[in-house]
């Protein structure tokens, strides 16, 4: 692959390494010092490059690539080609994802756009905000009064960190992002964008007008969270609005308030969580589900893509459609409405063949 403009590689791999990583037995004859320069796809691998393979759209691509070696799920080995050395591992992804963080680890958190190694020049900083050794702060970067925040976190170029606000260490918060009533956890990447604490959406609706209703609690997002470009977290009502350790969240996903998130849930591009939901451990939503709000999504549940949860879902379910339900039901039913548009497209057929038989012999009467 070629050298990246914007992510230079940080060191080489000998193939030896990578195999102990894959906990992959390398074939006999293989040389364990060969140094691999680099990663690439399949397609564009060279006699150098490291690849991976763990999805049947890709047989194609295995069958011709050039790479020196190939992480392999076990399903894929045989069809690796005979100039490449298979490293076989039920984990090929996971693997080849712990070999590009060691080969750039610049990508693996948005950096300063200044290049900063402290408190930029044009970045303001209240007097009574404490910053920690060796956090950096971009220009432009605003940090208020009695925030707190701690060593190695970066607050990117024209970010906001409201009043009292606590980020812990390690953290990277990219441009543009705004921070207030929040208290936010150790290795937690913001993307850029991202809002965190603004108000909910509370109104007590009547006749008269739709009366504000003050939002008065709090974000807490825990350790390891990262979450994607222009997603909004609202603080909560009266309670707190809390993402648990290690979830995942995408671009554009919006969070109301008083939403409790568990543990390692992954949730994808455009979702939309109404107030008071609570979603249980290890979830994963898929993209633009919209979820109403007081329910709860059980531990370990999944969500199909584009459906919409109504209701209570158990926890180890995996559900879709509008209104989302037991995935096997919703195959079903949409199994059966197919065969119902087929026979109504026989009996149409069946119709337009009538009429013509009936034109026929009105005009042709022998």
């Amino acid at each position: 692959m070629t050298e990246s403009t914007f992510f230079p590689q940080s060191q080489t791999l000998r193939l030896r390494q990578v195999a102990e990583m894959a906990n992959a037995t390398l074939p006999d004859g293989a040389d364990g010092e060969f140094l691999l320069h680099g990663v690439a796809p399949l397609e564009n691998a060279g006699p150098t490059d490291l690849a991976y393979m763990d999805n049947a759209a890709y047989v194609a691509a295995l069958g011709s690539t050039r790479a020196a070696a190939c992480l392999v799920t076990p399903r894929y080995a045989a069809r690796v080609p005979a100039h490449t050395i298979a490293l076989v591992t039920p984990l090929a992804y996971r693997v080849f994802a712990q070999v590009l963080a060691l080969l750039f680890p610049s990508a693996m958190r948005p950096e300063s756009s200044f290049a900063a190694t402290g408190i930029s020049p044009g970045s303001f900083v209240h007097p009574s905000a404490r910053l920690e050794r060796g956090v950096r702060v971009d220009p432009g970067a605003v940090i208020g009064p009695e925030a707190e925040i701690g060593a190695g976190t970066l607050i990117g170029a024209h970010s906001v960190i409201g009043q009292r606000v606590k980020i812990g260490r390690d953290c990277s918060i990219a441009p543009q992002v705004s921070v207030s009533h929040a208290f936010i956890g150790n290795r937690v990447i913001l993307h850029p964008g991202v809002r965190i604490g603004q108000d909910g959406f509370g109104f007590a609706m009547g006749p008269q007008g739709h009366l504000k209703v003050p939002q008065v609690g709090r974000v807490i997002i825990q350790d390891d969270v990262e979450i994607g470009a222009n997603t909004t977290v609202d603080r909560g009502a009266s309670r707190d609005t809390v993402i648990g350790e290690g979830t995942k969240i995408d671009n554009l996903v919006q969070i109301a308030h008083n939403v409790v998130i568990g543990r390692h849930c992954v949730i994808v591009a455009q979702v939309g969580i109404a107030g008071s939901t609570t979603i249980e451990d290890f979830v994963a939503i898929g993209g633009q589900v919209a979820v109403k709000g007081h329910v709860r999504i059980g531990m370990g549940a999944q969500i199909a893509a584009t459906s919409g949860v109504n209701g209570d879902v158990p926890a180890g379910a995996r559900w879709g459609g509008i209104p989302a339900r037991p995935m096997r039901e919703w195959f079903r039913e949409i199994t059966a409405l197919k065969k119902l548009a087929s026979q109504g497209d026989s009996s149409d057929s069946a119709k337009d063949d009538g009429a013509s038989s009936y034109k026929d012999a009105k005009y042709h009467p022998e």
